[in-house]
């Protein structure tokens, strides 16, 4: 079987004639998370309906372990555990009864479902709950069912739309430490609109904004994209900017609220070194030099809003 897990092509969903989802590609490996990160309204939610065959594409095609999901899409799904924004859950049902209700609708045999449900409760931290009503759960042990239900059968592809909304900062914590730990064993799609989320937990990242792909890589490349060609320095008795200006590589330079500078340099380039020398050399008594980075959060929005800055 190839490792390829899920593969999305030329994704599109035309709604009254606007495309929700225009032409969305990727490919997703065995053991790899995927953050699908996007504001909200950006498509997130319609991308995971056609991946999971909930919502037939108006173009393009998923195979889901080889398996197109159009043209066979019983044993493509089976493949597939799925967690929606809002969990599907019976809530006058306790977590056993649910979850053997839910293994049996994903397929497994008789024979292995108390085993099926007794792992899913051990890897979603339920196995206490076992008796206790749904609806008399927290939100976050709810979320865990959730969850509990998209695994039950051991699927390839575990798919999870926002499942930390809602909760509080320890819950948040615990389900993205059991996301991190589905990770290992399955392809997990997360989509979310909390970049944090995603440095944290994922691998690959894919960012979406009015249904059109905008950012496709690394977790690392994305952190890459704070480091621009910038350094902060800290000077006791700064020179005009022209005079900074004729030190080789620097492009620009820019007073900022606090009274240090802010250094452009051209790509390529890397003139701390001058500068150190020439600050020595002219006594302008240089406290502190040190890159200056964006956070991950303006990296997403210049993504993001690009297109309407322009």
């Amino acid at each position: 079987m190839t490792t390829l897990t899920v593969e999305a092509n030329n994704l599109t969903r035309i709604y009254g004639g606007r495309e929700a989802v225009s032409d969305v590609s990727f490919t997703l490996s065995k053991g790899e998370v995927l953050g699908f990160l996007g504001p909200n309204g950006a498509g997130k939610s319609t991308t995971m309906k056609m991946l999971t065959g909930n919502l037939a594409p108006s173009k393009g095609s998923v195979k889901i372990c080889g398996v197109d999901m159009i043209e066979n899409p019983k044993e493509a799904k089976a493949l597939i555990g799925y967690l929606p924004e809002t969990p599907p859950l019976y809530r006058e049902f306790t977590v056993d009864e649910f979850l053997a209700i839910a293994a049996r609708l994903h397929g497994v045999s008789s024979k292995h479902i108390k085993v099926a449900v007794q792992r899913a409760k051990e890897r979603c931290g339920l196995t206490e709950m076992s008796k206790r009503l749904i609806e008399n759960l927290s939100k976050g042990y709810q979320q865990r069912v959730g969850i509990a239900q998209a695994i039950i059968h051991n699927p390839m592809v575990v798919i999870l739309d926002e499942p930390t909304v809602g909760l509080d900062p320890i819950q948040i914590r615990d389900i993205r430490a059991l996301i991190k730990e589905l990770g290992g064993e399955h392809s997990v799609i997360l989509s979310t609109h909390i970049l944090p989320e995603v440095e944290m937990v994922c691998d690959h990242v894919q960012i979406i904004d009015k249904g059109k792909l905008v950012f496709n890589g690394s977790i690392d490349i994305l952190k890459q994209q704070r480091h621009g060609n910038k350094l902060v320095i800290g000077l006791n008795n700064p020179p005009a900017h022209d005079v900074l200006l004729k030190v080789a590589g620097v492009e620009s330079v820019e007073t900022l609220p606090n009274g240090l500078l802010r250094v452009r340099y051209a790509a390529g380039q890397a003139p701390a070194e001058a500068l150190v020398q020439a600050a020595v050399k002219q006594g302008w008594g240089l406290h502190q030099i040190n890159p200056d980075q964006t956070s991950l959060e303006d990296v997403f929005v210049q993504l993001t809003y690009q297109d309407a800055a322009a």
